[in-house]
């Protein structure tokens, strides 16, 4: 069973007029296949050159830019006392960490995701390591922004979470790396999950960020080491 601050959801009338959600949803729609796009051809470029990391930053500003323009963003709140949510996403960002670690020694026992997550960090591996964190993080809060702000408040009151989850995996899936894939289908669901029981992007956002920075410090290390099996 999900804990109850998973479950739960926070009461908040997120409904808009008609003309306005269908222009919400336009830019949306817009927004993804432009993002998705440029996210494709950014993991095509070599690690460490100036064309990937141009590339990963206007992937960022245009989820930003999709997710501003669409229109308002929740930051969300806490059920007791309405606080801005910060301890627990913290918290369940490391926790998260600390599964994609473990399923991540399994994994170099399979070769098509080994190569996969090797084929990932060597862009970290291979760049400066203050500009990868940068770009990394700067795409954590534009993707929370679009995918749990924009897109999730335009796929309405029927199943946002799978929703927003699908069109997220979607999206990843122009990297053609299954391990990316896999990452945004189990993330994603949780940063949704999140987004549902908070009524804004801050939960998400925060775990995503903690997420995305321990994995960067711990997981490279790890891929370098060679196996014994």
């Amino acid at each position: 069973m999900l804990p109850a601050w998973l479950v739960q959801r926070v009461p908040r009338d997120h409904r808009e007029r008609d003309h306005v959600s269908r222009r919400r949803r336009r830019v949306v729609a817009g927004t993804a296949v432009a993002g998705a796009g440029l996210l494709g051809l950014s993991l095509s470029t070599e690690p460490g050159s100036t064309e990937f990391y141009g590339l990963t930053l206007g992937v960022a500003a245009t989820w930003i830019a999709g997710g501003l323009a669409s229109g308002p963003l929740q930051l969300g709140h806490t059920r007791r006392g309405g606080t801005r949510p910060v301890l627990t996403p913290i918290l369940l960002g490391a926790g998260a960490f600390g599964l994609f670690y473990g399923c991540a020694l399994v994994s170099r026992r399979i070769p098509v995701l080994n190569g996969a997550i090797a084929t990932i960090l060597q862009y970290s591996d291979k760049g400066a390591q203050s500009l990868v964190l940068c770009t990394a993080l700067a795409n954590g809060v534009a993707e929370e922004v679009f995918f749990r702000g924009a897109l999730y408040t335009a796929a309405g009151e029927r199943h946002p979470v799978v929703s927003s989850t699908a069109v997220y995996a979607l999206a990843t899936a122009t990297t053609r790396n299954p391990a990316l894939v896999l990452a945004s289908g189990v993330m994603g669901t949780l940063f949704g999950l999140q987004r549902r029981a908070s009524g804004g992007i801050q939960a998400p956002m925060l775990t995503h960020l903690v997420w995305s920075t321990l994995m960067l410090r711990y997981l490279p290390p790890l891929f370098r080491k060679p196996t014994t099996w």
